[in-house]
């Protein structure tokens, strides 16, 4: 029996990978062992795909590490201006130094760093107003890319839920202050885009959008304690909402406006984040389990970028559209997803957001 044990024991420590690996790294505790992804998509083939970027600007939140570097690395090679929107941090400026090393001279030099602490709309709107300064000629891209998963029931200075402030109020906050900046680049340079980026969990746990989740109620939503689904019911809110927001800004636009807004999910990619959730106290059986499961399957950062890369720089895409592996819960070649309208959630968004963040117009507040 001891031999058995030990012998399974061994076999574990050894795979520890597919269905035995997550089982084993969810009773531990200890981190999935495995081989880190290829990378099968995001090919050189893929980048020289897409037409040159010289002369457009690109601002991309949350690009420290993981899909918003590997974007800010793809704009850059293509001969864009980058900025990086970070919570000013070490990470902030040695991504900052790793984007620069990794371009070529005349395209290093464009990169630059605003800070943007997306758990404070002060520092949002700070942000804005900084890019109103350095951006006279307006924005072409604005990725909406920075998120955080899995996180404690926490009130941000607002007064939000952390995981709805950082994934998608700031975010919708961010796109409203600059909007002007990228209608003037689409009026001088024919078009601009806004990018969300959103997930698989959009759908897991399924559940509508709901207006308690929008509101002031950040640390008193509750559910921190055994079996602690709670923490990733309110982060399937926050994605779902940054594709409903994507539905909706698109309907609101001018009808003439030149301005594009796109949706992509990366599915399960291993970007590190996981590891994030699990500082943050993200230790629990089911978190456990949820992170395991996801990095058991997950395809590279690279590869989990190919969806908001397409949205961000690739030629005749059109606004509305969401890209995305096809199979839920696993990875794959981002493709045009079929939509997933719901006019009632769409405007009970609109509504809550506008008011979260204390605006009265979207599109001319600043």
């Amino acid at each position: 029996y001891q031999r058995r044990v030990h012998g399974i024991t061994q076999l574990t420590k050894e795979k520890m990978g597919g269905t035995l690996g997550v089982f084993w790294s969810t009773i531990t505790g200890r981190p999935l062992s495995r081989t880190p992804p290829t990378t099968l998509y995001f090919t050189r083939e893929f980048i020289s795909s897409f037409p040159p970027m010289t002369g457009k600007t690109v601002a991309i939140t949350g690009c420290t590490s993981g899909t918003g570097l590997i974007l800010a690395r793809t704009c850059g090679s293509l001969g864009a201006r980058v900025i990086m929107l970070n919570r000013a941090s070490e990470r902030a400026d040695a991504a900052l130094r790793t984007l620069r090393d990794a371009l070529p001279a005349a395209s290093a030099d464009k990169v630059t760093l605003v800070p943007c602490d997306l758990q404070s709309f002060a520092s949002v709107r700070h942000a804005a107003t900084v890019l109103r300064e350095i951006c006279p000629d307006g924005i072409d891209v604005l990725c909406n890319n920075a998120g955080v998963m899995g996180l404690p029931d926490l009130a941000t200075g607002d007064g939000f839920d952390v995981q709805m402030q950082s994934n998608h109020l700031s975010h919708f906050l961010l796109t409203s202050q600059v909007w002007q900046l990228l209608e003037r680049a689409a009026r001088e340079r024919g078009e601009a885009r806004v990018v969300n980026h959103s997930s698989g969990a959009r759908k897991a746990p399924l559940k509508p959008l709901t207006a308690e989740y929008l509101q002031r109620n950040g640390g008193n939503l509750g559910g921190d304690g055994f079996p602690g689904m709670a923490k990733w019911q309110r982060y399937q809110q926050s994605k779902l909402a940054n594709l409903l927001f994507t539905y909706e800004l698109d309907s609101r636009r001018r009808t003439n406006s030149k301005v594009k807004v796109l949706c992509a999910h990366p599915g399960p990619c291993d970007t590190g984040l996981q590891g994030k959730t699990s500082t943050a106290g993200g230790d629990r059986y089911l978190d456990r389990y949820i992170l395991a499961r996801t990095l058991n399957v997950a395809q590279s950062g690279e590869d989990g970028t190919m969806g908001i890369a397409i949205c961000c720089c690739a030629a005749n895409v059109k606004s509305g559209e969401f890209y995305g592996p096809e199979r839920q819960g696993l990875g794959g070649p981002a493709v045009l997803l079929p939509p997933e309208r719901n006019f009632s959630e769409e405007n009970l968004l609109w509504a809550l957001s506008l008011e979260a963040c204390g605006l009265t117009d979207f599109f001319t507040s600043t």
